[in-house]
């Protein structure tokens, strides 16, 4: 009789509050909704199952987080060096004249002091006037000195060294282990090799991206996109700057995972089957395989009704990893920026704790 009182106790308790402690909520915990009066529910979110007919209206709907940056394709150039405003051109003329209108008597060349090209495009030069070098490679400014040169100094020949000036300069400024500024050293010069020249990607990045600021623009790509397509590694102009940082996207493990974290992405896509082994995997005595749940947020104008995007602001992706469509159809699912993958109680851990429970008491002494 005792025992029975106790029994009927621990029932009158188990059913006015919680069996034990629990480190996450059952899956029908979470998608329960509110109910109004009349027994209306209220719809706070909507919940979308993870499954193959479903998979290829998700991969239409709009992604989450910060808006993908353009890219600038490769344009190929003439490997030659081009003369621009800015830079510095040192002629060296030579004569066979005894008396020449530059050499002093006994002189066989004269060079004259660095000229600097205008923004315009043009230098001086002694008995010559101004001329437009802007736009020739050295070697062809060199062809039209000598002739303007000829026709006052039958004998001339004229050397021309190129100085580029600031304006032929890119600026790498982080993640590689050498930054500064480096000098095009012609217009076929590429971001790989300014990479390059300054000692590699660095290893402490988390999925390398890289970043071009041309101007006023930002430009954007991951390294591994940039290494694996060559069209992408685009020419670079003066001015350029070019800097690495590690991926700042992230989502977030919750309940009855390997590890409650936040998690940077490792690489430009992640699925939900890569985002489990990242969290590493579910708890093996808590978690329920069957009530994995993705949480994720859209933005109002990416709200549609006829299924091109999510009906709700809020949507819960469910997805079964007891079935092999489950299993597949989790592998193909990416996950976003700033998602919460959420891993539920098993509900048998639940009852394991009613029946540890019915167990003491029936083997309590009387």
């Amino acid at each position: 009789m005792r025992r029975i009182l106790i029994l009927l106790c621990c029932a009158t308790l188990l059913a006015g509050c919680d069996l034990a402690p629990r480190g996450a909520a059952l899956q029908s915990e979470v998608l329960s909704t509110d109910r109004q009066a009349g027994g209306q529910q209220t719809p706070d979110f909507a919940v979308e199952p993870v499954t193959r007919t479903n998979l290829v209206t998700f991969l239409h709907w709009p992604t989450t987080g910060p808006a993908p940056l353009p890219w600038i394709d490769r344009v190929d150039q003439p490997n030659t060096r081009i003369i621009t405003s800015g830079d510095t051109l040192r002629v060296t003329i030579w004569s066979t004249e005894s008396n020449g209108l530059l050499t002093a008597p006994g002189q066989r060349f004269i060079t004259l002091p660095d000229i600097r090209v205008t923004p315009n495009g043009t230098i001086t030069l002694p008995y010559i006037d101004t001329m437009r070098v802007r736009g020739m490679s050295p070697e062809r400014a060199r062809e039209v000195i000598e002739e303007r040169y000829l026709a006052i100094a039958p004998s001339a020949q004229v050397q021309v060294e190129l100085i580029e000036g600031r304006e032929r300069t890119v600026s790498l400024i982080s993640g590689v282990a050498s930054p500064g500024a480096y000098v095009l050293p012609d217009n076929d010069f590429t971001l790989l090799e300014l990479i390059a020249l300054g000692g590699g990607i660095s290893q402490n990045l988390s999925n390398p991206q890289v970043r071009l600021q041309r101007g006023n623009r930002l430009f954007g790509i991951s390294a591994d996109h940039l290494l694996a397509t060559p069209s992408k590694n685009t020419t670079l102009e003066g001015g350029d700057r070019v800097f690495l940082q590690s991926d700042e996207r992230q989502f977030l493990s919750l309940g009855a995972a390997g590890r409650e974290a936040v998690h940077p992405f490792p690489s430009d896509h992640v699925t939900a089957l890569e985002a489990l082994a990242i969290i590493g995997g579910l708890e093996a005595s808590r978690a329920d395989a069957k009530g994995i749940l993705v949480l994720r947020r859209y933005r109002a104008d990416a709200i549609t009704a006829d299924r091109s995007g999510p009906d709700h602001p809020r949507t819960v992706f469910t997805l079964d990893l007891t079935s092999a469509d489950g299993l597949f159809s989790a592998g193909q699912f990416l996950i976003q920026p700033d998602d919460l993958v959420y891993v539920s109680e098993s509900p048998i851990t639940a009852a394991g704790s009613i029946l540890a429970l019915f167990r003491s008491v029936l083997t309590f002494p009387v």
